[in-house]
């Protein structure tokens, strides 16, 4: 390497050069020093959503959060927090090691959670004490036993990401449609705007096009400046296109409209480019259009 090579992204690419460590992966990508190279372990976020934060602090800002049962890998621990990456988009924060779970996930078909939100019972009866809060592509394992009917609704029971056993309703795991990435996005108008978020319970602007994205099948990177380099720029928006501003990004409906997560409202909506106060300033601030072309 260099003195001119860009350092890797530390966003994507775990090493601190204070502290002296490195993952392995990165052997030759960084400027020579006695780094101490560590590799990572194979982790899963446990029941609830993981808060990864920028810094091992509870005070420091949350960057993103790993779904429950979420794939991961951990490189590094140090004083009751680890760095870990979650697989799904490569991104790297610091959580609570009480959080995360060191292995792999517990053996059995995994289930895949299709609702925008939901939780996890105690047993197959809506008046049992609730288990986890759960949210779209959380993931689960089938646990033993049959479907409980009862009054009517399918009960299905499974096993949550620590191990521990409870059951969901079965339209729980129903997959909503995901042909469209717009409409997805559409059923998620009101969320509340959260910082690092990339759930129904609470997301950000990139939080909610990888979520439309990803559950069609079309993984995007994380933030938006790496969405907006990984996409292929166009000159007009078409429904499912992205909108790029700095710092921001939006999922258009049409050539004018688009629906994103911002902290002007607090919550999800649709703006058109141009139309009124905010409209007009997105307009003026837009930075390019990007399309899924792969």
């Amino acid at each position: 390497m260099t003195v001119s090579d860009p350092l890797p992204d530390p966003r994507t690419h775990a090493y601190d050069p204070e502290g002296g460590w490195a993952e392995d992966t990165l052997r030759g990508l960084l400027p020579e020093r006695d780094w101490t190279w560590v590799t990572a372990r194979p982790a899963r976020a446990g029941n609830a959503r993981l808060s990864l934060r920028a810094r091992p602090d509870a005070l420091a800002p949350q960057v993103t959060e790993a779904l429950p049962g979420e794939a991961l890998e951990v490189l590094r621990e140090e004083g009751g927090w680890a760095r870990v990456r979650t697989l799904g988009d490569g991104y790297l924060g610091w959580a609570r090691i009480a959080g995360v779970l060191l292995g792999d996930a517990p053996s059995g078909e995994t289930l895949t959670v299709g609702a925008l939100r939901a939780h996890a019972y105690a047993g197959p009866k809506v008046s049992q004490p609730l288990m986890a809060e759960l949210c779209l592509g959380a993931r689960l394992t089938r646990g033993a036993g049959e479907v409980v009917v009862e009054s009517g609704r399918r009960w299905v029971p499974v096993t949550l990401p620590d191990g521990t056993g409870a059951w969901v309703g079965e339209g729980v795991l129903s997959p909503i449609p995901a042909d469209d990435v717009a409409d997805l996005a559409l059923r998620l108008l009101g969320t509340p705007y959260v910082w690092g978020g990339r759930s129904a319970w609470g997301l950000d602007c990139s939080g909610l096009t990888g979520l439309a994205y990803g559950w069609a099948g079309r993984t995007l990177p994380r933030d938006a400046d790496m969405q907006q380099a990984f996409l292929t720029p166009v000159e007009g928006a078409r429904r499912g296109d992205l909108a790029f501003f700095p710092g921001h990004v939006g999922l258009m409906l049409d050539g004018r409209r688009m629906v994103h997560a911002n902290a002007t409202h607090m919550r999800v909506t649709v703006e058109t480019l141009g139309e009124g106060d905010y409209g007009a300033r997105l307009a003026e601030s837009l930075t390019g259009f990007g399309r899924w072309t792969r």
